[in-house]
């Protein structure tokens, strides 16, 4: 059995990067499922802080901005506090998703881990001249990971996890605004829904270039309301390389690609067509590593998406710091 040293130092060398977005719940409804993302698994325990951003901004007669005006980046959007009632496509209308999570990860033994994921959410959207922003605790993530096979002692490295997780609705579902008027089930700080998930991720390298595929599979329960999110499924390849500078510092730039689909929205058990996700995106990251801290950054444009009813996704960026031990 390889020893907890032996195992790090093997693994240190191991073509990997750190959670990047780890479910999806960059927005409440979750229509775009559960990405379980790629992490550096040379079993240890981590914490983590991580920023995510996500955009719509595809009405008619918009050029798809990751970042429309007035949306912002890390500052939520000041409200203005008025009945959402949909969008006509105004060239000015968007909707914003952003979610601060701490996440943990912890190792029972060699093969299986628990982690945890708790987030703070802030949504905005502006419809018709009208900007509503929301936030508050969101979704808790639970899941665990099984290790079936993990080799890294040679120039040519490669492992495979499986996991399964549930998301629980310690979110709120019904914000409303000062008139009594529920906000849109998509801003809500949560689903109001106990979902569950599947994900494999496998991982190559050799030399110092490397890729990792993470699919998964997601099914979705019901609120109070009757209210539920299709089944989703989505996929990211991550193909990446390595360079030392020095002794402790590993850069590991990335280009990465996303896939998503959903059915959309459901109410009482059937679909009512509404918010369908069917769409790719693809873009550049790039991670830090000193000793036990890392850095990740990330941005992710719209590539290709099928023609539904809801505008189309601009793209997603993303920021973290992680703290392994």
């Amino acid at each position: 059995m390889i020893s907890s040293k032996t195992r790090y130092t093997v693994n240190s060398k191991l073509l990997t990067i750190i959670l990047v977005l780890i479910c999806s719940n960059v927005f409440a409804c979750d229509i775009c499922g559960c990405y379980m993302g790629i992490t550096p698994y040379y079993n240890r325990n981590s914490i983590s802080l991580l920023y995510r951003y996500r955009s719509f901004n595809g009405y008619e007669g918009q050029s798809h901005s990751l970042f429309p005006n007035g949306s912002n980046f890390f500052i939520p959007a000041r409200s203005q506090d008025a009945p959402i009632t949909g969008h006509n496509g105004n060239p000015q209308d968007y909707e914003v998703y952003r979610s601060l999570e701490v996440r943990g990860k912890y190792f029972i033994n060699s093969r299986l881990e628990i982690n945890a994921i708790l987030p703070y959410v802030s949504n905005s959207e502006n419809y018709n001249g009208y900007t509503s922003t929301i936030g508050g605790l969101g979704d808790i993530n639970v899941y665990a990971g099984y290790h079936i096979f993990q080799k890294l002692e040679n120039n040519f490295k490669q492992q495979l996890i499986a996991g399964i997780g549930v998301k629980f609705p310690t979110g709120n579902n019904n914000l409303k605004n000062s008139e009594g008027i529920r906000y849109s089930s998509l801003t809500q700080a949560g689903t109001g829904s106990t979902d569950g998930f599947i994900y494999l991720n496998y991982l190559v390298g050799l030399g110092k270039f490397g890729a990792s595929l993470n699919t998964s599979y997601k099914a979705n329960g019901k609120n109070s309301r009757d209210e539920s999110i299709a089944n989703s499924t989505t996929s990211f390849l991550n193909i990446f390389y390595k360079q030392a500078i020095g002794k402790d510092v590993q850069v590991m730039p990335s280009l990465q690609f996303f896939y998503e689909y959903s059915g959309g929205e459901k109410y009482q058990g059937v679909k009512t067509g509404e918010h369908v996700m069917n769409n790719l995106m693809g873009g550049i990251g790039a991670d830090i590593f000193y000793k036990n801290v890392s850095l990740n950054v990330g941005v992710q444009k719209n590539i290709w998406g099928a023609e539904t009813d809801h505008p189309m996704s601009a793209g997603k960026a993303y920021v973290g710091l992680s703290y392994n031990f």
